[in-house]
């Protein structure tokens, strides 16, 4: 599920520790070791919160609109309202339907029905957040498809009819999305192709299929973040959990020169974490990794410049090759990045000036001129969130603009959004995202972005400034 978390300007303080030798010629080793431990914590965060998600997500016996067991699709039926507070950065333009599968035993058939003239699309992700296939209305088309999701290693004879998606890794998430305008007519067509949506083993496609009882983990902890969770663990412990993910999750080729270093602390995919290789470390050093990968992870964010007041992150989302604390720093924020070429997703909490969005007390406009609305084949929207990435509660409910609605033109056919707390009169409320009347931010969506100028993916669209009325 996608899951941003507009960060803020804050700082924690984490200081590696030397080594506890009194040689001081040794101590630019140490710290280079210690160095090596903080990019293996770094390597390994996706793949950790990945199957943290995975465990929270599918913890339960049946599925429902949210949550589903392992190789079970959760269809969402309903836009979420401000009373859901779940996940962060909830959307109101697609029905999420999404299955988590353990492909490294065999092949999970996945079967799309006919979708229409419905966008949609079904990113499949790999253990390490990678986007290694995309099937949907950008890529693959309107018309129903089956695809047999294989593991690593897997050799074997696929039916006919069914085309193979090898994955990288044995953890497979595909996160689906269909588009609906919200509408209980719209809502009722969506549903109808979302029950169509299936999937089963390769030992049962083609035959009557029913999954088998699902089993609950009573020590599985269904309330706190997973970030949360994953950040408490000890050094051992997360290099542990790694060390495990890493029997089915293995690492890329090109990733090979990390691979050696994550060696020398005693982190070999394929076998069991020997946290001997680290009582070299003092431990206070050791203790203070977790602090000093957020801590990069934070840069990594400070880093990004933003235009006209929007973040955009680069080109190489959702393919991240070697760019591993990229990769670390979106799965913190939260995984389930689409590839820009599917979706781009620009954030603003800022002014240009780098003023707090309030709606307590100011007004603001973003004005897009005629025809410059954002450019992309599938839809746009901006949604409106609290300073927590909540949707924010509103007389009206309404919680974003689309290229749905009906919007109230100036003369020179240009429009006007009002961002506000309060109303901007009658005439002209179909143009207002309401805002709370606190801290906010917003987000606005680009499915399918335009791969000609105008387009956001070279540069040649930007996000319009969202400036303060006087």
């Amino acid at each position: 599920m996608k899951r941003f978390l507009l960060v803020g300007c804050f700082v924690l303080s984490a200081v590696l520790v030397g080594c506890s030798s009194s040689s001081s010629t040794k101590a630019p080793s140490a710290e280079a070791a210690v160095n090596d431990v903080v990019d293996a914590y770094l390597y390994g965060f996706p793949l950790v919160i990945m199957d943290m998600t995975r465990k929270q997500t599918t913890n339960v016996h049946s599925a429902g609109p949210e949550r589903a067991p392992m190789g079970q699709f959760v269809r969402m039926r309903t836009f979420p309202t401000a009373a859901y507070r779940d996940v962060p950065g909830a959307n109101t333009d697609t029905l999420y339907t999404m299955v988590w599968l353990d492909v490294s035993k065999e092949p999970w058939v996945l079967s799309i029905p006919d979708m229409g003239d419905r966008y949609y699309m079904m990113p499949m992700l790999d253990g390490w957040t990678n986007v290694f296939q995309s099937p949907g209305t950008r890529t693959t088309g309107e018309k129903a498809q089956k695809y047999a999701i294989t593991g690593p290693g897997w050799t074997g004879t696929l039916p006919a009819g069914v085309t193979e998606y090898r994955s990288p890794t044995g953890l497979v998430w595909i996160l689906g999305r269909i588009y609906c305008t919200g509408t209980q007519e719209d809502y009722a067509k969506a549903h109808a192709l979302q029950d169509k949506l299936s999937v089963a083993p390769l030992s049962s496609y083609g035959k009557p299929y029913t999954p088998p009882p699902a089993t609950v983990d009573a020590n599985v902890d269904m309330k706190t973040p997973t970030v949360a969770q994953v950040q408490a663990l000890s050094v051992n412990d997360y290099f542990s959990y790694l060390a495990k993910l890493l029997k089915t999750n293995p690492p890329a080729a090109q990733d090979a020169p990390i691979v050696a270093r994550m060696a020398k602390i005693g982190l070999v995919p394929g076998q069991d974490f020997d946290p001997s290789q680290l009582s070299a470390f003092d431990n206070e050093a050791v203790k203070a990794v977790p602090k000093n990968g957020l801590m990069k992870m934070l840069g990594r964010v400070k880093e990004q410049q933003p235009i006209n007041g929007w973040l955009v992150f680069g080109s190489n989302v959702g393919n991240w090759g070697t760019d591993y604390l990229l990769r670390a720093t979106t799965a913190w924020l939260g995984p389930g990045w689409n590839l820009p070429a599917d979706a781009v997703y620009p954030l603003s909490q800022k002014d240009p000036n780098g003023n707090d969005y309030n709606g307590a007390d100011h007004k603001y406009v973003l004005h897009f001129d005629k025809g410059q609305f954002p450019p992309s084949k599938g839809f746009w929207s901006l949604t409106m969130y609290d300073e927590n990435n909540f949707l924010a509660a509103n007389p009206l409910n309404r919680y974003s603009l689309s290229q749905r609605d009906k919007f109230v033109t100036n003369p020179d056919g240009s429009v006007d959004l009002f961002l506000r707390a309060d109303s901007p009169g009658k005439t002209k409320e179909a143009n207002w995202l309401p805002a709370p009347k606190a801290k906010f931010g917003v987000m606005l969506r680009l499915y399918w972005p335009t791969d000609t100028p105008p387009s956001i993916l070279d540069g040649t669209w930007k996000p319009p400034a969202i400036k303060l009325v006087q």
